[in-house]
């Protein structure tokens, strides 16, 4: 699977599927809700070698995808060391720099 497929498949299954626990090449990474959003949905999952963190865009925040978040798109936030690298939103791929 291309990175673009891998992470539509993550953002389906999370935010479409409403599953606990994401499948990836055969292995399971549990969904686990944030303390202080509960909106938010975060895992670590390992994309050749490099951990990745995918969190649902809070449509409390200021984020620059805020506005669609609030108008009821579910978007989903990646990052690798640190950086966005990524979003998802309605089944579309957006990659940073």
């Amino acid at each position: 699977m291309s990175l673009e497929e891998t992470l539509i498949s993550m953002w389906r299954q999370a935010l479409v599927g409403g599953v606990e626990k994401i499948k990836l090449n055969g292995r399971l990474f549990p969904l686990r809700r944030t303390p202080r959003r509960s909106a938010c949905v975060k895992w670590n999952f390992d994309l050749d070698g490099e951990a990745v963190l995918g969190l649902e865009q809070n449509p409390e925040t200021s984020f620059r995808w805020v506005q669609l978040a609030r108008q009821g798109h579910r978007i989903m936030q990646f990052l690798s060391e640190g950086r966005y690298i990524a979003n998802v939103v309605d089944d579309k791929v957006t990659f940073y720099g």
